[in-house]
């Protein structure tokens, strides 16, 4: 075993570029997979609503809970770059049993445990990158998580209409092998990275881990109620495009793309800004624009107004998720792997939250969920306010790399 200081390999992009592979080759089998999963439900198992609405719940369920287990786990013991090559090899071989089974519960069982594990891969690379930047460059790990994340987006810009097109050219099967090959790609990939060991950290007096304990909760009730408004209000775009301002399906998926596009520099950006000043701050910024986002929204008349108002959604995107990883991992520096878990597990559970208020949307207008979701948000800059809590920065001692 050496220490830390022993190995200290140099920032530079070539140094990344491993975990930016499996950013994109993750979030491309993510992207290809998840917008057709209902479709593939629907026609090629005739699943109807119930056991559509069953699968589509404990699917998600299930990578919140197995996610959360392995995250505290890789705190304590030196496994996540092996977690990393299980997740990869979970997804390859559940999504090969896709390719070839049309069974609903025998899918089911593979959703919520192999597909569940395979999910575990984004929040594990997230935690590596932040070891990996800890004792190599602590003060860029911000700005390395936004190109890590930066990849991501464009993974999902690409991915959903490549996946149309291959459904369309080589049906379902054709896509889950594609999915399958990706996650190949992520084991093969990662096996080949260092295992980094174990962190370990000084201890705290009770005062400052009770506010650490407090600031993190109220983080994450925060971070639910953004993101389940931000997904509730990209979730119900479509919809209020087509059936309220009679647009057409292609304006919906331009107004969609074009947000996705404008993520990408400004992304970087609150990386950047996330390296010299407050991520605290800068989240209820970006949660703060949402407010007026939503605001226009509710009072907008023709699509173009939408495209417009599109640069203000990519600022709370890139602002409130994008530097969101990083804020959960200062809240809890010794444990990246349950830090970036909490912040994944705030996205699943945020689109729990949005799922049910856009069946109350299309009860009473489509317009009616962006009330909701400037509601939602309303109450996550408040719970982000009260935990405000300043604590004093915390010493690491050297760790380990085996």
């Amino acid at each position: 075993m050496t220490t830390a200081s022993a190995v200290r390999p140099s920032l530079n992009i070539r140094s990344l570029l491993p975990l930016a592979s499996v950013s994109l080759f993750v979030g491309t089998a993510m992207s290809l997979s998840m917008p057709f999963m209902a479709l593939f439900i629907t026609d090629e198992l005739r699943a109807g609503p119930a056991a559509l609405g069953v699968f589509m719940f404990a699917s998600p369920m299930a990578g919140l809970v197995i996610g959360t287990l392995l995250g505290r786990w890789s705190d304590s013991r030196a496994i996540r770059r092996n977690l990393l090559v299980a997740g990869g090899a979970a997804g390859t071989a559940g999504f090969a049993v896709f390719t070839v089974v049309r069974e609903y519960w025998l899918l089911l069982i593979v959703s919520i445990t192999l597909l569940a594990i395979a999910g575990s891969v984004l929040s594990q690379m997230f935690a590596y990158a932040h070891q990996f930047m800890e004792r190599t460059n602590a003060g860029k790990a911000p700005f390395a998580v936004s190109i890590l994340r930066t990849v991501l987006s464009l993974a999902w810009v690409g991915g959903p209409p490549l996946g149309a097109v291959i459904v369309s050219k080589a049906s379902f099967e054709g896509l889950f092998i594609a999915s399958a090959a990706f996650y190949l790609a992520v084991a093969l990939v990662t096996v080949r990275l260092p295992e980094l060991g174990v962190t370990h950290t000084a201890t705290e007096d009770n005062i400052e881990r009770g506010a650490l304990r407090r600031q993190m909760s109220l983080a994450i009730v925060g971070f639910v109620l953004l993101q389940g408004g931000s997904a509730l209000g990209v979730n119900a775009m479509p919809l209020f495009i087509t059936d309220v301002l009679h647009g057409s399906p292609g304006d919906a998926g331009l107004v969609l793309g074009l947000c996705a596009a404008l993520e990408i520099p400004l992304i970087l950006w609150f990386g950047t800004l996330a390296t010299k000043y407050d991520q605290h701050l800068i989240i209820l910024l970006g949660a703060s624009v949402a407010l007026a986002y939503q605001g226009i929204m509710l009072a907008t008349t023709a699509v173009w107004q939408i495209a417009a108002a599109q640069v203000l959604s990519a600022i709370v995107i890139s602002a409130v998720m994008g530097v969101g990883i990083t804020y959960f991992q200062s809240l809890a520096p010794d444990r990246p792997g349950f830090a970036s878990t909490m912040y994944g597990n705030t996205l699943t559970l945020g689109v729990m939250v949005a799922g049910p208020l856009l069946g109350v949307a299309q009860e009473f207008g489509y317009r009616t969920a962006y009330a909701m979701a400037l509601g939602l948000s309303i109450l996550g800059i408040i719970a982000l306010l009260l935990g405000r809590t300043r604590v004093r920065p915390r010493s690491a001692v050297a760790p380990t790399v085996r």
